[in-house]
C-alpha cells in the first residue's frame, strides 16, 4: 500500500496533464491500472477507474470519453480530499 499523499498528488497531476492534452490516454490507462491497493475510501474510487480504464478501446467520441476518463480521475481525488480535510 502506497502512501495517500502521493496517491492524491500524482492522481491530480495526472489529471491536469491529461485535461491540458499534454498525456496520451493510454498512458493515463497504465497509470491507472498500475495503482496499488488503497484501503476505503480509495479502494472504491480506484476500483472504479480501474474497470473503467480496462478495456483496450471505446466506441465513445473522444471528448466524450475524456470527459469521463477525467471525471474517473476526479473522483480518485476528490474522494481521498474529502476524507482527510
Amino acid at each position: 500500500m502506497k502512501n495517500v499523499d502521493d496517491l492524491i498528488s500524482s492522481a491530480k497531476t495526472v489529471h491536469a496533464r491529461y485535461a491540458a492534452s499534454r498525456m496520451e490516454r493510454e498512458t493515463v490507462r497504465e497509470w491507472v491500472l498500475g495503482l496499488s491497493e488503497y484501503r476505503e475510501p480509495y479502494a472504491t474510487a480506484i476500483r472504479e477507474a480501474m474497470d473503467w480504464f480496462k478495456p483496450l478501446s471505446s466506441t465513445e467520441p473522444h471528448e466524450s470519453l475524456k470527459a469521463k476518463d477525467l471525471d474517473r480521475l476526479r473522483a480518485i481525488f476528490e474522494v481521498v480530499s474529502a476524507k482527510i480535510t
